[in-house]
């Protein structure tokens, strides 16, 4: 009856290494958490946000909503914070995951490409002196979301729930 016990908990050993060894680098993979992200994004969106004139609340509103505080997939592997689609290697390095959204080479790159987008937008002349995040949120929603109202309601959210108010305090 001993051995009995002494070989199951021999293999009872050899499966949580085992368990371990797989478990532990997804254990080990950067995860955000609210707090990390916003303050690892926010010298990023209020640099941007002077440069672009849109509200810092707006640029990371709606990045915190798109890349699920930069744990989505496309953000990890494509470091895409936006959504914004095109093309990316994901095929050409092998990856069995296909995406639709653009990569980019950095994280800076992909929230400058948003205020690209967003500034580049009929809406834009009209709206660039606005500092009501609805205002901003109703006009992108047009060419960026399809589900618009939960949306706009979503990064409305997130604008509230983590104070990114206090952001908009750095520009002029």
């Amino acid at each position: 009856m001993k051995n009995k016990i002494n070989i199951f908990s021999s293999q009872l050993s050899w499966f949580c290494l085992l368990v371990f060894i797989c478990i532990a680098p997804a254990a080990n993979a950067r995860r955000y958490t609210p707090q990390t992200y916003i303050a690892k994004f926010a010298p990023i969106a209020i640099q941007l946000s002077i440069e672009s004139q849109i509200p810092t609340t707006v640029i990371l509103g709606v990045a915190i909503v798109e890349s699920g505080f930069g744990n989505s997939k496309n953000c990890k592997l494509l470091k895409n914070h936006f959504g914004v689609k095109g093309k990316n290697t994901l095929r050409t390095r092998h990856k069995s995951y296909r995406s639709q959204y653009k990569e980019y080479d950095s994280d800076s790159a992909s929230f400058a490409d948003f205020c690209k987008i967003v500034t580049s937008r009929k809406y834009y002349p009209k709206i660039k002196n606005s500092r009501h995040n609805s205002i901003w949120l109703k006009h992108i929603s047009k060419t960026y979301a399809k589900a618009r109202k939960r949306w706009v309601t979503g990064v409305l959210y997130a604008i509230k729930k983590y104070h990114l108010g206090k952001f908009n305090r750095h520009q002029s």
